[in-house]
């Protein structure tokens, strides 16, 4: 699948973005979300979560603290991870990083910090604000590695 590209000018786009991505998934997904500090990584990830759950009401909080949060929708388990605050790979295996990879969808925050345990079939999202005169502009690209 060739790559994607969006591009997003609000909070309110990068929402409306996330929930027509979701629409793609058909479970058993594995994404890892790629962006510096404030590009809009987890609210994206929220977004995609209250899609899938089809409940815009949801609570979603961020896993950063927890490393894990997990949510159920019709497609199977959502896991959403955060591992900003990984300090060793072999750490996620702590926190049910096995179990997510077999079943229902995987989104990954800070992907980098697995190192090599990345899986090669993934999809990789990236956020970036191509402008700094235009601080709530965002570039998505989202690549299917097979």
């Amino acid at each position: 699948m060739l790559p994607m590209e969006i591009s997003t000018n609000s909070e309110k786009e990068t929402n409306t973005a996330a929930k027509d991505f979701a629409k793609t998934l058909s479970g058993n997904e594995i994404i890892l979300f790629y962006g510096d500090l404030g590009m809009g990584k987890s609210v994206f990830c929220r977004s995609l979560i209250k899609a899938l759950c089809e409940d815009e009401t949801l609570e979603v909080p961020s896993p950063t603290f927890t490393l894990l949060q997990q949510y159920q929708c019709d497609k199977g388990i959502i896991w959403h991870f955060d591992l900003y605050r990984l300090s060793d790979p072999t750490e996620v295996y702590e926190i049910g990083w096995e179990d997510s990879l077999e079943n229902g969808i995987t989104l990954v925050e800070w992907p980098e910090r697995l190192g090599s345990l990345i899986p090669p079939k993934h999809i990789a999202i990236t956020l970036s604000a191509p402008s700094k005169s235009e601080p709530n502009h965002r570039k998505i690209e989202i690549i299917h590695n097979e």
